[in-house]
């Protein structure tokens, strides 16, 4: 708090003429004591300065706009910047083009590298694609989330190297909601990846459903665009074929599964989030395969719901800030 506190503080001569409406109107996370019908989120990242905070809040108090929430992270040996702004406004005092270019201009005064801003009442749900195998449990949570709103994206396709019958539950439910299923069966030598790209090339980014598939350097460049996976188990541990019963043979006493970007390299790409959970001897094989698939579950729509709501920046190669 102290740091956040010189940060405004450092511009207090430029910017007196708001301060007393700004930041009486901040929040503490939780607080939901004003109306939220018009949120706007905005995150931004830049090289760390003076007076970053003092501007954020300006640019939003001046359009008559009132911060509930704000989190900032400045790492210790990196000087960049990184915020999430949570903001009621008023969309005929300030609307949504020109809230666009109020904080294209803010991005512009800092060199920004990221500056997002969403409305989630007034901009379109994020489009996404689900790629799964044969296994069906979060592929299901997954619909099962969209179909009851939890989740704020339109999931546009499913793409699967597994052919599922006419009258099984997952074909039932796409078929019901109008939702198109591709099987694009692979082989080794053979991935299908061009006709995956170019089912998904109007996607905002895939999701992976415990699809069993690696995607290439090539598919991951040609599509541009972030792609989340679901791993079982805290990463590394248990590669490979039939991981649950590997981890149980080996007698483990936690559990996990670590949902995370997906890169080149196997398994390796930067966390979003982990679950976990505690077995014992008691376990038989099935208990703990489904204790395992239900942390997968949530783990994968914890991490998109977090991915959706502009809480998930990059920090470097390896790692995220996850407000």
């Amino acid at each position: 708090m102290t740091q956040l506190l010189r940060r405004v503080s450092s511009s207090f001569p430029q910017v007196v003429g708001f301060t007393r409406s700004a930041f009486s109107s901040w929040r503490f996370p939780g607080d939901t004591s004003r109306s939220t019908s018009n949120l706007g989120i905005h995150v931004f990242h830049c090289p760390d300065g003076v007076g970053i905070v003092a501007k954020l809040s300006e640019c939003i108090a001046v359009r008559g706009g009132n911060i509930f929430n704000v989190d900032v992270f400045v790492p210790e040996k990196n000087q960049v910047f990184y915020s999430r702004s949570e903001f009621v406004f008023d969309p005929i005092r300030w609307p949504r083009a020109e809230m666009e270019e109020d904080f294209l201009k803010l991005s512009k005064m800092f060199n920004a590298m990221k500056s997002i801003v969403r409305v989630p009442k007034f901009d379109p749900k994020y489009k996404i694609a689900v790629l799964a195998s044969k296994q069906d449990h979060c592929l299901v949570d997954l619909l099962h989330a969209w179909q009851d709103g939890r989740l704020p994206v339109d999931i546009t396709r499913v793409i699967s190297n597994h052919d599922r019958g006419p009258n099984t539950h997952v074909i039932r439910f796409l078929e019901r909601h109008g939702i198109p299923y591709h099987c694009l069966c692979t082989t080794p030598e053979n991935k299908r990846e061009s006709e995956i790209l170019d089912l998904v090339h109007d996607t905002d980014f895939l999701v992976l459903a415990r699809y069993m598939q690696i995607l290439s350097g090539n598919f991951l460049e040609t599509y541009g665009k972030d792609v989340i996976n679901i791993h079982h188990g805290l990463l590394p541990s248990f590669k490979g074929g039939n991981p649950a019963k590997q981890a149980f043979d080996c007698g483990v006493k936690l559990i996990g599964a670590t949902s995370h970007f997906v890169t080149e390299e196997l398994d390796t790409g930067p966390i979003i989030e982990q679950m976990v959970e505690r077995v014992s001897h008691r376990d038989n094989l099935r208990s703990f395969v489904q204790k395992s698939e239900n942390l997968e579950k949530q783990c994968l729509e914890k991490a998109i719901k977090s991915y959706c709501e502009l809480r998930v920046l990059p920090y470097n190669e390896t790692k995220t800030v996850v407000f």
